[in-house]
């Protein structure tokens, strides 16, 4: 079991940038594959980005491509979420997911592909 829990969430300006973190209490961050998602008003939960277990492998929405940067560091036992040129778009609750798997070099995309969720955290962009 790990628990997950977000960080760094704000009001920020069109333009500017923030950095999510999520911090897993438990088994360090190399042993799961993770990702993060955001779930706008009246909208479904999408991802955003995700890493493989080796860190080696990534992916990225077509939104935030070029934009948004997924990282983990597994000393701390933490996953980031470095997000530049923010735009209003950009506003919802972000969301920390992991999920043990065996492949190192998978990145998965679906919300059932992760059974860790954290507890979310809002972000919130100013036009």
């Amino acid at each position: 079991q790990v628990q997950l829990v977000e960080s760094g969430g704000g009001l920020v300006q069109a333009g500017g940038s923030l950095r999510l973190s999520c911090a897993a209490s438990g088994r360090t961050y190399s042993r799961y594959t993770s990702g993060w998602f955001r779930q706008a008003p009246g909208k479904e939960r999408e991802v955003v980005a995700a890493i493989s277990r080796s860190g080696f492998n990534t992916y990225y929405a077509d939104s935030v491509k070029g934009r948004f940067t997924i990282s983990t560091d597994n000393a701390k036992n933490t996953m980031f979420l470095q997000m530049n040129s923010l735009k209003p778009e950009d506003t919802a609750v972000y969301y920390c997911a992991a999920a043990v798997r065996t492949d190192p070099s998978g990145v998965y995309l679906g919300r059932s592909d992760y059974e860790f969720w954290g507890q979310g955290t809002q972000v919130t962009v100013s036009s």
